[in-house]
């Protein structure tokens, strides 16, 4: 099914994938199987490097995401630089980009949280509009969940196309966002289990096992170092000891600078630290931050990213 966002992407089916690292194989993968693949750039050092490997795995579109929660123009130059033509925004202002990405031939979206973020949205400029409902995993911008908030940013951006994200893990999700008047899904949690995405076998396993109930919403557990940074994983040993303590400020925190993992290549990880559990990840692998949304419950077994997008849309 193609919808008119599939036409102004270039892609054959209403999915986007969700920003979660910069990984090029699974963004490639999720591409080739004719839906819209994403990169996270935001913390990329060399952001042109991560584009061009890529567009080596793929002849197809797909996105960068920034967030816009510190000054981006160097990234967003290049990544343009390297040839990237579809560019997504979440938090803060778009506006003093959009004419950077335009001018380069690009196509612009930026994820919001109410009607009204949308209507600012559009005004500024951009070419579609993310309605994030709150029930996605990760960073999460509004307290609206998903099933009030997509017909409301409908409605309110006309006919300006909108893409919806938060909760959508199966064929139904998708169907039931378009018949709210969303053009695409915008789904996150279940291509954590792409066998080219490269996590911990631990966190993949958490994953299979989890309950809708076991992706928490926290107002700032994972420091990330932005203010007002809401973000949704699944409970576990840090979460508990936090709380128990009554949520504490950073400084304050159990175990607050312990270093309990450490990446592959060696560099440690501090509890309260927003490091999911990667390939290669070695520690306290169950204290880390594994990202999740409410969908998980739908996400039960690891299948390469192409089997995802097919039963994704196979209610379409």
């Amino acid at each position: 099914m193609r919808t008119p966002v599939c036409e102004l992407l270039g892609i054959e089916q209403p999915i986007v994938l969700a920003p979660m690292v910069a990984v090029p194989q699974l963004a490639a993968a999720v591409s080739n199987a004719g839906a819209l693949g994403m990169l996270t750039l935001t913390w990329s050092e060399d952001v042109g490097a991560v584009v061009r490997e890529t567009a080596a795995l793929t002849a197809r579109p797909f996105c960068g995401n920034l967030v816009l929660t510190e000054d981006r123009h160097r990234r967003l130059d290049q990544a343009l630089e390297a040839g990237l033509r579809i560019v997504s925004f979440f938090l803060g202002d778009p506006s003093g980009y959009i004419e950077q990405v335009h001018d380069a031939g690009g196509i612009v979206m930026h994820t919001v949280g109410t009607a009204e973020e949308a209507r600012r949205a559009v005004v500024s400029g951009v070419d579609m509009v993310v309605a994030q409902g709150w029930e996605a995993g990760g960073h999460v911008w509004g307290r609206v969940a998903t099933l009030p908030l997509v017909p409301a940013v409908v409605d309110a951006v006309a006919p300006v196309p909108v893409i919806a994200a938060g909760g959508i893990g199966d064929a139904r999700g998708v169907a039931a966002v378009l018949a709210l008047g969303a053009q695409a899904a915008w789904v996150g949690t279940r291509f954590l289990l792409a066998e080219e995405m490269p996590i911990h076998e631990d966190y993949r396993r958490r994953l299979v096992a989890a309950a809708e109930t076991d992706a928490q919403w926290y107002p700032n557990l994972y420091s990330v170092g932005w203010p007002d940074s809401p973000h949704r994983a699944l409970r576990n040993s840090t979460a508990d000891a936090w709380e128990a303590a009554g949520r504490p400020p950073l400084a304050q925190r159990p175990g607050a600078g312990d270093v309990i993992a450490h990446f592959a290549s060696g560099e440690p990880i501090v509890r309260y630290e927003p490091a999911p559990p990667m390939s290669g990840t070695t520690g306290d692998i169950e204290a880390l931050s594994m990202w999740a949304g409410q969908g998980v419950a739908l996400a039960k077994k690891s299948q390469p990213a192409a089997d995802i997008v097919t039963e994704l849309t196979s209610h379409l």
